[in-house]
């Protein structure tokens, strides 16, 4: 349930955080995309791809998970703090990187691909919920009755099987 709580917050807290801005502050709205992007394109530079933070933190989980798994304690820490580093370098303040850091701040999975939640199904479930919901009070509505992981599955099936019907 905390799980499905606080993706269900980070969708709702992403979807207001971007009406405000829009609405109050315009000149911080990013531009949109270019339309006629080709859609494979080989780079014009040498230059290597922008950092991708969320792939960058799901490897450094599946990876901590590897070693933790393995028992390699002393290995894992050193990875995480050799990780933790290389996040601060590419502009990511983290202070401490552990198992912690993946409880608190990437155990949701608002993000698409789950960020460093890893294949956790949650996530997938409640942005097809959100994406067959009409408005942001329907999500809403539609999320405070889940009160299981059955919940969740009974809900995204029945809006999903609506939308298909309608």
């Amino acid at each position: 349930m905390r799980v499905i709580n606080e993706t269900t917050a980070s969708i709702i807290d992403k979807e207001i955080a971007e009406q405000v801005i829009q609405r109050y502050y315009p000149e911080l709205v990013p531009p949109p995309p270019p339309e006629n992007l080709p859609e494979t394109s080989e780079p014009d530079s040498d230059e290597p791809p922008p950092f991708d933070f969320t792939a960058e933190m799901y490897e450094t989980r599946l990876k901590a998970d590897d070693l933790l798994a393995a028992g390699k304690i002393e290995e894992a820490e050193e990875y995480m703090e050799a990780r933790r580093r290389f996040f601060v370098e590419h502009g990511y303040g983290i202070r401490k990187l552990n198992q912690a850091y993946f409880a608190f701040y990437q155990a949701y999975a608002a993000a698409p691909g789950g960020g460093a939640a890893g294949e956790d199904p949650i996530g997938p479930m409640i942005r097809e919920i959100r994406a067959n919901s009409p408005t942001l009070y329907d999500f809403m509505k539609n999320m405070g009755g889940v009160a299981s992981f059955a919940d969740l599955e009974a809900l995204r099936d029945r809006l999903v099987a609506e939308a298909g019907s309608g």
